[in-house]
């Protein structure tokens, strides 16, 4: 399967060459774009002669050289971007990534569905590799997201029409909770079997009191007949998602995962079943940047 997953991850990789070369130029392509590809193409020559910090740090890393190359990506086709044009926001972003993933590191204390193997022996030397690691998630999907947006499903706003109650959003939330709730509460022996409940519970809360706040929501664009940041960013999930598992299959330190159905199809080191969660937790990121982000009041990026 490890032959199916280089596939899939080079046809990834082209669909986003393709979008780029075929989308419209309004400012040039920054210097820190060429970095970033720089970054990635580097680590892949350090891996590969066994550079052993490389090897340890290579998803971050990876992940980083990523962010760089689709950020001024998206500055070169719309002339605005996270990096370029709101860096604070990004700043926070990244900041907000490390503690919304604790969440649900916090649920794996207890459900058990991945392990990390390879990690430093110093302990300062790991929690850095962890901060870094979990910094790029939030920034790396959002600006899939943003680039999809920017390119396949350009033009795609909303279609105005008759508002829709947001009682009836709120309505959702206790289902939210209950989905959140059940694999803490589940038998020992059956926690495992419920993360994917995980993976939509928080949309389910953090979503409608977005929309019910007037904040950016999935919900209110669905509302408004709008679609396209919906779309943006279930395909951002599958990207990322077969990017995270090819370069983490290679690192020294990776995650592992512990899984109970069809565990044994795996592409890299995921079940095949398991990348169904990929685009439920991009929404999930979005949904929960937003709430985060506006309930800190700090500076926030629209993805848009």
């Amino acid at each position: 399967m490890v032959i199916l997953g280089l596939l899939l991850t080079a046809a990834v990789i082209l669909f986003l060459l393709t979008l780029f070369v075929r989308a419209p130029r309004v400012a040039p392509y920054g210097g820190y774009g060429v970095v970033g590809l720089a970054i990635v193409v580097v680590a892949e020559i350090l891996l590969w002669l066994d550079v052993g910090i490389v090897a340890t740090f290579f998803t971050p890393i990876c992940w980083s050289g990523y962010i760089l190359v689709l950020d001024a990506a998206v500055f070169r086709i719309r002339g605005r971007s996270l990096l370029r044009t709101e860096p604070q926001a990004f700043v926070w972003m990244a900041v907000l990534s490390i503690f919304l993933w604790l969440i649900f590191e916090g649920y794996n204390l207890e459900l058990r569905n991945w392990t990390y193997v390879g990690l430093p022996r110093n302990e300062l030397v790991r929690y850095f590799g962890y901060g870094w690691s979990f910094a790029t998630i939030w920034p790396a999907v959002l600006e899939t997201a943003e680039f999809l947006l920017a390119t396949l499903f350009r033009g795609g706003g909303p279609v105005p029409g008759p508002p829709h109650p947001r009682a009836s959003a709120t309505g959702w939330i206790p289902l939210g909770v209950a989905l959140v709730g059940m694999p803490l509460l589940a038998p020992f022996n059956v926690q495992t079997y419920l993360f994917g409940l995980v993976w939509l519970g928080f949309i389910l809360i953090a979503d409608p009191l977005n929309y019910r706040a007037r904040r950016p929501s999935l919900w209110g664009d669905l509302a408004q007949g709008y679609r396209a940041r919906l779309w943006a960013l279930l395909l951002a999930g599958v990207v990322c998602g077969f990017l995270w598992e090819f370069w983490n299959y290679w690192a020294s330190a990776r995650w592992l995962y512990i899984f109970p159905i069809l565990d044994q199809y795996r592409i890299f080191e995921m079940p095949v079943v398991g990348y169904l969660g990929f685009p439920a937790f991009a929404l999930e990121i979005f949904a929960m940047y937003v709430f985060a982000a506006s309930l800190l009041n700090l500076e926030f990026y629209e993805l848009k």
